[in-house]
């Protein structure tokens, strides 16, 4: 039942009411927004790979051109954003989106047009992440996030209370757990390939805050500046806040920020670690520690980082290190000893198994054994069968639309997955932050060893954006 749209249950419990209701003279009900915008027919018995879901964008601009473009053969019937200038983004190659609704205040949106809408993209800085979505299931709509999920491991843990109770369906927008390359490097590893995995690197290069993407403030925290017409500044911030605008934070150049981003780390960790995290249920480390942090401080991003994660045996898997790095190139690790391809490889993660090591690039895809002449080996022999069903379109938010129309059962980065998965990135972030080494209770949601930090598992919230609250009441 949860597959089907709130449209489609809709005509199912009307349908009972027989001829009788038509029979009235001259009643017709009032079309609704969307009907009116696209002219069709509401009322199918089910869900149809043929029938158009009800879109609506939270956040319009930038990263949205993703949601557009991965949505465009549904109809995109509302959209949001706190800045008025995004709205113009990515309609030259989607014109037809136009015609939707806009709205600055996503809540607002939700409570107007909230049964017209099968599911919702949310496309928001991270700070916001978590209200917008937690809005949208709570009324019953299947939701897509942009990565990463959230923006505490509070928030993360809610969520996923929040799928229990909602039944809703759910994706996180990591791309490369769609794509192909990461169910083949599954059943390599289960076909006994690597041998135990005791070691993953995973890394990428930058960021370069002085560099053209972004211009470091010469005082912290960022001089005001008058707020640009089009954005309301208030609802930007959310549940964060209230602060003074700089035009650093708006638009993109949040990610620097610690209340508003999680920086490269949060950027690129939910990419690149997705691999090895689903390879080896590595969802609950033990400790975790901040080894090296190069520049930051309490309002901006370090440049870089390199964070190891402990992991005890997880069933017939051993104990295993993650480890993390983003920075310049002294933030790297070495590839495992057993590597003999010509080429460097670039951002990725690096495995290291006691028969062969391996390698999977930015977007957890392209699989490789470390040493050439045994990759082409069992190639020749034979990869194992295809264990794991390959999508027939990549992207986190057609797989949403698939899963939503039953066509797949669920999704891969659903939030079951996701939410752990965030967990695991927010823990070393809050290393980096505050330094040193963290000694983790997972079950308790505690971190034991340094009890002072435990005020960070959850952030202040402003008035008005109190979500998820209730449950953990019972």
């Amino acid at each position: 039942m949860k597959k089907l749209n709130r449209r489609s249950f809709q005509a199912i419990g009307t349908a009972a009411a027989g001829a009788s209701a038509l029979s009235i003279a001259g009643c017709k009900s009032k079309p609704t927004v969307a009907q009116e915008i696209y002219n069709f027919n509401i009322g199918k018995p089910g869900p149809s790979a043929n029938e158009k879901l009800n879109i609506a964008l939270i956040g319009s601009g930038n990263i949205a051109a993703y949601a557009y473009h991965e949505a465009q053969n549904e109809n995109i019937v509302a959209r949001c954003d706190v800045d008025s200038a995004m709205f113009a983004k990515s309609l030259d190659k989607h014109p037809d989106n136009a015609k939707a609704p806009t709205f600055t205040d996503f809540r607002v949106m939700l409570d107007q047009m909230g049964k017209e809408i099968d599911m919702v993209c949310v496309n928001t800085p991270d700070h916001t992440h978590f209200a917008a979505t937690m809005a949208s299931m709570e009324r019953g709509i299947h939701t897509f996030t942009q990565k990463p999920l959230v923006h505490n491991i509070w928030q993360a843990r809610t969520l996923k209370k929040a799928l229990a109770k909602y039944n809703v369906l759910t994706n996180m927008g990591n791309q490369g757990h769609t794509y192909n390359g990461i169910r083949q490097l599954r059943e390599w590893y289960e076909d006994g390939i690597f041998g135990q995995i005791t070691e993953v690197h995973s890394w990428i290069g930058g960021p370069d805050w002085n560099g053209p993407y972004f211009e470091r403030p010469g005082a912290f925290p960022p001089a005001q500046e008058p707020v640009p017409s089009t954005l309301n500044w208030d609802l930007w911030q959310g549940p964060t806040g209230p602060a003074p605008f700089n035009h650093l934070y708006h638009p993109k150049k949040w990610r620097a920020f610690h209340p508003y981003g999680t920086g490269t780390f949060g950027d690129w960790f939910c990419h690149i670690a997705d691999a090895p995290v689903w390879l080896l249920d590595l969802y609950e480390p033990v400790a975790v520690e901040a080894e090296e942090v190069a520049g930051g401080n309490e309002y901006i991003v370090p440049d870089g980082v390199r964070v190891r994660f402990d992991f005890e045996k997880r069933g017939t898997k051993e104990a295993c290190s993650l480890y993390w790095y983003n920075g310049d190139s002294s933030f790297a690790p070495k590839a495992p000893s057993d590597w003999t391809w010509d080429d460097k490889p670039g951002n990725g993660t690096f495995y290291y198994g006691t028969k062969n090591g391996g390698y999977t690039d930015a977007r957890s895809n392209n699989p490789r054994l470390a040493n050439k002449e045994a990759q082409r080996a069992y190639k020749t022999a034979g990869y194992p069968a295809e264990k794991y069903p390959r999508l027939k379109q990549s992207g986190p938010i057609r797989e949403l639309i698939s899963a939503v129309k039953g066509e797949i059962p669920e999704c891969g980065s659903n939030f079951n997955y996701a939410a752990p998965f965030t967990e695991v990135m927010l823990l070393g972030i809050l290393a980096v932050n505050h330094g040193g080494r963290i000694e983790w209770d997972s079950k308790n949601m505690r971190i034991t060893n340094r009890p002072e930090l435990n005020q960070y598992l959850k952030e202040p919230v402003r008035k008005g954006w109190e979500y998820g609250e209730d449950l953990w009441k019972s």
